[in-house]
């Protein structure tokens, strides 16, 4: 079975998002990326969280077609190529229904720097334009608004991350949901106040370590 501790890692990263609050159901999907082999391991379409097994998990190309797996991958298997494609600082995507982050893309408002920890996807966080789910065109939406950042809002939709591993990818949906949070309740009281660029420049800097997630966990 190819991929066999990346499957494992997709399952449980999986739970722990329902776990959390940051998706319901079905919605949301995970992926990682062989980037030695040019396979992408990601999870399959319609089934729950806490029912997927290994088997269950799909391996496909960069162009999309299936290696190995019996399930239908996730319908957004295009949004998690196209970052693994062009870009070699991520090689682990996901992609979550959390409630903040998609008031916000309902609103098609960006999400700026009211609180430091956001430097863990950037100076701010852009929604992306509206395409149906699953599309091409939604994929490419996605990828143009994450340039230089490692999440993305879309709108009318949900948020997408991007990292190294899945650990970060999972602690910056976290955290931009976290910041959402606070932006939107802080919009409901007053107006926030938003960093100054030249705050967030230093974050930038100072977060190459510091927003850094590292497993204690043995192979």
């Amino acid at each position: 079975m190819l991929m066999e501790k990346e499957r494992l890692l997709l399952i449980a990263y999986g739970k722990k998002l329902v776990e959390a609050g940051l998706t319901k159901g079905t919605g949301g999907n995970l992926s990682i990326f062989d980037r030695a082999h040019g396979q992408v391991a990601i999870t399959p379409s319609g089934i729950d969280f806490f029912e997927i097994q290994p088997e269950d998990i799909v391996i496909i190309d960069l162009d999309g077609q299936v290696v190995e797996g019996k399930r239908v991958p996730s319908s957004e298997w295009a949004m998690h190529i196209m970052p693994y494609k062009y870009r070699d600082d991520i090689d682990a995507v996901i992609h979550a229904h959390t409630m903040y982050s998609t008031v916000l893309g309902c609103l098609r408002q960006d999400l700026p720097a009211t609180h430091y920890m956001i430097a863990v996807a950037g100076e701010n966080v852009r929604v992306a334009d509206y395409a149906t789910y699953g599309t091409m065109e939604l994929a490419k939406n996605a990828f143009e608004a994450m340039k230089d950042r490692r999440a993305v809002i879309l709108a009318n939709h949900g948020l997408l991350a991007g990292a190294q591993d899945l650990l970060n990818a999972f602690n910056i949906i976290e955290e931009v949901e976290y910041c959402a949070e606070v932006y939107t309740k802080a919009r409901a009281i007053g107006e926030p106040v938003i960093l100054p660029k030249e705050e967030m420049e230093l974050m930038a800097v100072k977060f190459k370590s510091y927003g850094q997630r590292v497993s204690t966990k043995k192979d």
